[in-house]
């Protein structure tokens, strides 16, 4: 099935739907996991934040003690329900949408993503950081954490494939990817990125070629 393929992104959908009741447990199994949540109090996250692709709210929680609002957003309503109850602030919206077809309503001084670009098809790659960089406020940053390449070694399957408990099994998009190759890739859109590995995660700091105005 090609990477890029609209039913491959849908399915992905579904996965993560399928899999709210589920996906902490890996926060609970995996110390090294459990650590890097403390990397957000060494991030430039101020002001309005963007997080993208929230999840269960494992991240959300964490935004909420160093922004002014975050507004997360998630295309699965099952997670949102989960991230609503973990994450529950005054400043803290949730909103239901697929991101890739998804546009902010307006701009801030940080989008956050969570183990979100591995998901990213590679032809999707270009337009997911145009709209990051019309999210972003001038002088703005994204800012990520993301399985690194030695992640690619825990695969027990085809690195497009998760299980569920009940046995079912989804295809997904999942890209490892490298320091080197990733700030490269994004240097030829126009970003400037500093990436480093934290373990066997990444952990980036970018920003947009120009400011929007």
């Amino acid at each position: 099935m090609a990477i890029n393929d609209e039913a491959l992104v849908a399915e992905q959908i579904t996965y993560y739907r399928a899999r709210a009741g589920e996906y902490d447990r890996v926060y609970d199994q995996r110390e090294d996991l459990r650590e890097l949540l403390t990397v957000a109090g060494d991030l430039p996250i101020t002001g309005d934040t963007l997080e993208l692709a929230c999840g269960t709210g494992q991240w959300t929680q964490a935004l909420a003690a160093r922004a002014r609002t975050v507004t997360a957003v998630d295309a699965s309503p099952e997670t949102l329900t989960i991230a609503r109850t973990r994450a529950a602030s005054p400043n803290v919206r949730f909103h239901q949408a697929d991101i890739f077809s998804w546009q902010p309503p307006r701009r801030y001084d940080t989008v956050f993503f969570a183990f979100w670009l591995s998901h990213v098809p590679p032809a999707r790659f270009a337009a997911f950081w145009t709209t990051v960089a019309a999210a972003l406020a001038p002088h703005g940053k994204a800012v990520f954490v993301d399985e690194g390449p030695a992640e690619a070694a825990r695969e027990e399957v085809a690195a497009t494939v998760r299980r569920l408990e009940d046995g079912s099994s989804y295809n997904i998009v999942k890209i490892f990817h490298d320091p080197d190759t990733l700030t490269t890739d994004l240097a030829d859109l126009g970003w400037s990125a500093d990436i480093r590995l934290r373990g066997n995660f990444l952990v980036g700091i970018a920003e947009p070629p120009t400011s929007p105005r």
